[in-house]
């Protein structure tokens, strides 16, 4: 019996082109809009005079003479480059292109020269001494945000990075104090930071809490506990258990004597040559290695890692400790690093700036460390203005590094995937 084909059994089945995923125009939007402000107000409506800024200190190999750039002449011209990056964007947003992650990059360094030239007009500011601070003040946002990467590249969401800080700060000036001697305060500002970190993990990974829940209960709990032991102990003897030594400056030979880089990068603490460290062996252990590939597969698809052998939830509590750790010890520059006192809730909000810069940075060591850079320079700028006499209401100046913070992860970053499997929990059931 033969089998009668019509014409329509034989057509083949008509095959439609997938449709491109909606693009998001908010980030170009937000640069032309910035853009234009930065132009007008920074550059053509901006204020007249010079912004002075010296660039030499002591022991340099040859002196650099101060610069003196037109307030209103580099307004304008930083108002031009964020003019062209919003429409590069917009280009790249045309196309359904992502825009590539130094455009927000550059984009909020020029808007933050731009600012600093404005409100230094008729003003001297130390250059390499903003570069010096900013630095300084980067490295608690730097290890909470690589805390962070550990953490969320693994499938859990971190927001207790404040927390591990906190924890971090107290126990390496209680450990410091008690054996007067600053590298045992290095040593237990980790081990505070992963504590805080297995409590963590026991309740997100093992119990399946909501994650973000432990998070803002543990910072809300570590801030007690260390506020109670403060006024109970700390407060009480002081001189044993809250005087603890500073850290002091490494030169490193021929380095440090290069003009501008050499004092900000190659005068600094053992912390900070840390911080060099931890974010280049991070870089390259995540991106480079096995454990790294195991780690983003379990945070990205993480039945399919358990089905290649990946111990998946062993996977995500020993990152989420090793994150606390990493976070603890940059607690230990609000104390041992700043050869301060530990004081309560002395972090000041910081991990909930680390935590943007993870966001801001896109879940990378090397984009995390930029964009704490980035806000530790708007936190010194306001700093140096204030010293250098600008007259710019102090209000506003206090609110710089906040707002920076709330137009880069808001405005600037645009549209960013975290890793897919954050936030959730697993169970081969």
């Amino acid at each position: 019996m033969s089998t009668v084909t019509t014409p329509d059994a034989q057509a083949p089945a008509e095959v439609r082109p997938a449709s491109n995923p909606p693009i998001s125009g908010k980030a170009p939007v937000v640069y032309g809009v910035v853009g234009l402000a930065v132009l007008l107000f920074f550059g053509i409506l901006g204020r007249s005079g010079d912004a002075t800024f010296a660039l030499a200190s002591s022991g340099d190999f040859f002196e650099i003479s101060p610069i003196g750039v037109s307030s209103q002449l580099a307004g304008t011209l930083l108002g031009l480059v964020c003019l062209g990056i919003a429409g590069f964007a917009a280009m790249r947003t045309r196309d359904r292109r992502p825009v590539p992650a130094w455009a927000p990059a550059t984009f909020m360094v020029a808007v933050v020269l731009a600012f600093l030239t404005w409100a230094a007009a008729g003003s001297t500011i130390a250059f390499t001494g903003l570069l010096q601070g900013a630095l300084f003040l980067a490295i608690p946002l730097v290890f909470g945000a690589l805390g962070g990467v550990l953490c969320e590249r693994a499938g859990v969401v971190n927001i207790a990075i404040e927390a591990q800080l906190l924890a971090g700060a107290f126990l390496a000036a209680v450990a410091a104090s008690l054996t007067d001697n600053v590298y045992v305060g290095l040593i237990a500002a980790p081990v505070a930071g992963m504590l805080v970190g297995v409590v963590h993990a026991v309740f997100t990974v093992t119990y399946a809490v909501n994650q973000v829940i432990v998070g803002v209960v543990l910072n809300v709990l570590v801030v007690g506990v260390t506020s109670f032991l403060f006024s109970t102990l700390l407060k009480q003897d002081t001189a044993s258990w809250n005087s603890p030594p500073g850290l002091q400056p490494i030169s490193i030979p021929l380095l440090a004597d290069i003009p501008v880089l050499g004092p900000v990068l190659f005068r600094q603490t053992i912390i900070v040559y840390a911080m060099y460290a931890a974010v280049i062996v991070i870089q390259l252990m995540l991106f480079r290695s096995r454990w790294g590939l195991r780690m983003r597969a379990v945070g990205e698809h993480p039945r399919a890692a358990d089905t290649v052998g990946i111990k998946v939830n062993r996977t995500r509590f020993r990152s989420v400790m090793l994150g606390g750790a990493v976070a603890g010890f940059g607690g230990a520059f609000f104390t041992i690093g700043a050869g301060l006192a530990f004081g309560k809730e002395m972090t000041a909000g910081k991990g909930y700036i680390a935590l943007a810069a993870l966001i801001f940075g896109r879940w990378s060591p090397k984009g995390a460390l930029g964009a704490a850079l980035l806000f530790g320079f708007a936190e010194q700028l306001r700093i140096s203005l204030g010293i250098a006499g600008a007259q710019i209401p102090s209000e506003f100046m206090a609110m710089t590094p906040y707002l920076v913070t709330i137009l880069a992860v808001a405005g600037v970053v645009g549209k960013v995937r975290a890793p897919a499997a954050s936030g959730t929990h697993y169970s081969k059931s």
